[in-house]
C-alpha cells in the first residue's frame, strides 16, 4: 500500500501549469435534447439445452409458446401442459441513441425473466421493442452471447458470471425515428457534464469569442444558452462544429474522494489545507509462545514431567517523524510530500484526512463511499 502512495505521489509532482488542463467544448458538454432512448420488450428465447423456465414455476412461459404457436396456425390441446424447458422468458431491453434512423442495428441485452438456469445457446426470437410512449422504435432477433456458464452434476454445481444475462450484438433494426429538427432551432442549450458557475461563464465566453458577439449566456451553474446567429441560420449543425473544438479550462469544486474498501484515495488538484500539525504513530502488538518443560527433582519419586506455557506480550509504538507542520494554503503536491515523507500508508491517511476534516484544517469536500 505504501509503494502505491509513493507511486501516487511521484506521479503527481510535476503539477500542470494554469491553462494547460483545457478541455475541448464536447467534452465536457452536451446539447439539450439530443439522448439516448431507453427501449424494452417482453420475448422467449428458444433452442436452450434444458436449461429454461419450469412450466410449473413460470406459467406466463408457456401461454406465450401458446400465443406464439397459434399465429403459425398451430393448434394445441387445451388439457395438455406443455414442457419449456428449451424455452425461456426474457426482458429484452436497449439504447437507442440520438438521430438514429431506420435500418441501423443497436445492441440488445437479454435477461432471463422467469427460473431459467441459463440462456447459453438459445437464440432470440422476433421481439419488438417500446419505449415510454408505447410506440414500436425496434425490432431485435437473434443469437445469444452469455458471458457466464453453470455446470452442474448430481452432488453439487459451479457457476461463473451471469449465465441468465447476455447480449445480442447489432441484434435489433431501428423500424422509427425520432424526429429531432435541430436545423431549425433559433436556440441551442448546452448542458454541463459537471455543472459549475465559473466553467459556465468560461464556456459562455469563449463561444462569444468565437462567434466575434454576444450570444451566449450562462443561465445557470449547468446551462448555457446560445442564440444562434443569422449567419448560422438553418445551419446549426454547422455552428455546433465550429464551437465543440473551444478548448476552455474547466473549474472543479476542491474535493477528496475516499473509497474506504479498497484504500483507494483521490485528492483533487484545488484542494487547500489550512495551518496545521500532525503527528503519525502506529502501535504494534507482538504475542510470542515459548513453552518450556518441567521435571521433576533427580531421584525423586514424586511428580512428572509437564509442559508449562510461557508468554511474551511486546507493545511498540511507532512515532514515525513526530509532528509534521503543514503549513498555509498547502498544495496537492506538497501535501502528498509530506505524508509520504511520513511513511503514511493509504489507510492511515484516510484517517488523517477525516481527522483534517474534523479539525476545519481541509479546506474541501470530503467524501467517503
Amino acid at each position: 500500500m505504501a509503494g502505491t502512495l509513493l507511486a501516487l505521489g511521484s506521479a503527481l509532482l510535476p503539477l500542470a501549469p494554469l491553462g494547460a488542463n483545457a478541455s475541448r467544448l464536447k467534452d465536457i458538454t452536451k446539447i439539450e435534447g439530443v439522448r439516448e432512448n431507453q427501449l424494452i420488450g417482453y420475448g422467449i428465447v428458444v433452442g436452450l439445452p434444458g436449461t429454461g423456465d419450469r412450466t410449473q414455476n413460470a406459467l406466463f412461459t408457456e401461454q406465450s409458446v401458446r400465443a406464439m404457436l397459434e399465429r403459425f396456425g398451430v393448434a394445441l390441446p387445451t388439457d395438455r401442459i406443455l414442457q419449456t424447458r428449451n424455452v425461456a422468458a426474457v426482458m429484452v431491453t436497449a439504447s437507442l441513441p440520438g438521430f438514429s434512423r431506420g435500418g441501423d442495428r443497436i445492441d440488445v441485452t437479454v435477461s432471463a425473466l422467469g427460473d431459467a438456469r441459463s440462456l447459453q445457446g438459445g437464440t432470440l426470437l422476433v421481439t419488438p421493442l417500446t419505449a415510454a410512449d408505447g410506440n414500436v422504435y425496434a425490432v431485435a432477433q437473434g443469437q445469444l452471447i452469455i458471458g457466464g456458464f453453470q455446470a452442474q452434476g448430481n452432488a453439487g454445481s459451479v457457476s461463473r458470471g451471469v449465465p441468465t444475462q447476455g447480449r445480442v450484438p447489432e441484434g435489433a433494426t431501428v423500424e422509427r425515428e425520432l424526429a429531432f429538427p435541430i436545423n431549425d432551432l433559433d436556440r441551442v442549450r448546452l448542458i454541463l457534464k459537471n455543472p459549475d458557475f465559473t466553467t459556465a461563464n468560461r464556456i459562455a465566453g469563449a463561444i462569444d469569442a468565437r462567434l466575434s458577439g454576444r450570444f451566449a449566456r450562462a443561465v445557470d451553474l449547468a446551462t448555457v444558452e446560445v442564440t444562434v446567429p443569422a449567419a448560422y441560420q438553418g445551419e446549426v449543425t454547422t455552428m455546433l462544429a465550429d464551437l465543440e473544438s473551444i478548448d476552455v479550462e474547466a473549474d472543479e469544486v476542491a474535493r477528496v474522494v475516499v473509497d474506504e474498501s479498497s484504500g483507494t484515495i483521490v485528492i483533487g488538484n484545488n484542494v487547500r489545507i489550512s495551518p496545521v500539525a500532525i503527528t503519525h504513530g502506529n502501535i504494534t502488538i507482538r504475542i510470542s509462545e515459548r513453552p518450556q518443560v518441567s521435571q521433576p527433582s533427580p531421584f525423586s519419586r514424586v511428580g512428572e514431567t509437564v509442559v508449562v506455557p510461557r508468554t511474551d506480550i511486546v507493545v511498540e509504538e511507532e512515532l514515525g517523524n513526530g509532528f509534521q507542520v503543514i503549513e498555509e494554503n498547502v498544495t496537492l503536491q506538497e501535501l502528498v510530500d509530506g505524508l509520504n515523507a511520513m511513511g503514511v500508508t493509504p489507510r492511515d491517511m484516510i484517517s488523517i484526512l477525516q481527522t483534517i476534516k474534523t479539525s476545519g484544517a481541509l479546506q474541501a469536500e470530503l467524501v467517503v463511499q
